[in-house]
């Protein structure tokens, strides 16, 4: 993978049902689109896949638990299996309307954490990616067990940290049932990203510094704010020098 000291990619997750997909596609260099399984549907697979060709943004497929009722956020019982399927069947759903521009894949909500976290599911997801998908990048939260088996596995990865959420002193982000969970003003989410690209740390609730080294940095389309958070974002980074640049496979 081309990395250049000097840019960051900035993906947010779309084609969820939100308001903002319009105003954030051209901001963004990445896009995550559902894809059925926590939300979407062919319609908006296809719409959301036109909007970012229109916007030359690189399409990801975004696959999630079929949980549209809790938004994909509740850690559902899975096999390795059952996840392998699970996983594939979104995609090919999502290369169904996007073809050769199909770029990266982005676990969801709790699949992601779930994936990311436990070495069968992890193992399971990787190999059947690499086996059928083996040109896709994968974006896996930096540091996870995901991202060394998926490596290991032979799939690019590019590892990604959160500009709207916290973290904690263990580097897991802050679980969503806490009142701090979230960043909401974009100029403290655009000081976290700048953190993460220059200085490589984060800075947790309690004042202390995390290391941690990312290739793509997320903000979330469901969010109350996505567009000023992401524009604040680019502000920020644009005025530093640093260039917003989707990933590129070797």
């Amino acid at each position: 993978m081309t990395h250049d000291l000097y840019s960051i990619d900035l993906n947010c997750d779309l084609g969820e049902g939100g308001q903002h997909d319009d105003a954030v596609m051209p901001l963004i260099s990445s896009a995550n689109i559902a894809c059925g399984g926590h939300a979407g549907d062919i319609e908006s697979i296809q719409a959301t896949v036109s909007l970012a060709r229109d916007h030359a943004t690189a399409i990801g497929s975004h696959p999630g638990h079929l949980d549209p009722e809790h938004f994909g956020r509740r850690a559902l019982p899975i096999s390795p299996d059952a996840v392998a399927d699970l996983v594939l069947c979104q995609v090919s759903r999502i290369a169904s309307a996007a073809g050769d521009d199909l770029h990266h894949v982005k676990l969801h909500g709790a699949l992601y954490h779930q994936v990311g976290t436990n070495e069968a599911l992890a193992i399971a997801v990787s190999r059947s990616l690499a086996g059928e998908w083996p040109h896709l990048l994968l974006y896996a939260a930096a540091g996870s067990l995901l991202t060394a088996i998926a490596e290991n596995e032979g799939l690019c990865v590019i590892p990604e940290a959160f500009t709207d959420r916290r973290y904690n002193e263990s580097g897991e982000l802050v679980s969503r049932t806490q009142d701090n969970a979230i960043v909401e003003n974009p100029n403290e989410a655009a000081t976290q990203a700048y953190e993460i690209v220059q200085r490589n740390v984060i800075t947790t609730p309690s004042g202390k510094q995390i290391p941690i080294s990312a290739e793509t940095l997320c903000v979330h389309g469901d969010g109350p704010i996505p567009f000023e958070i992401i524009q604040a974002i680019r502000t920020l980074l644009t005025r530093e020098g640093i260039r917003i640049s989707r990933p590129i496979h070797d």
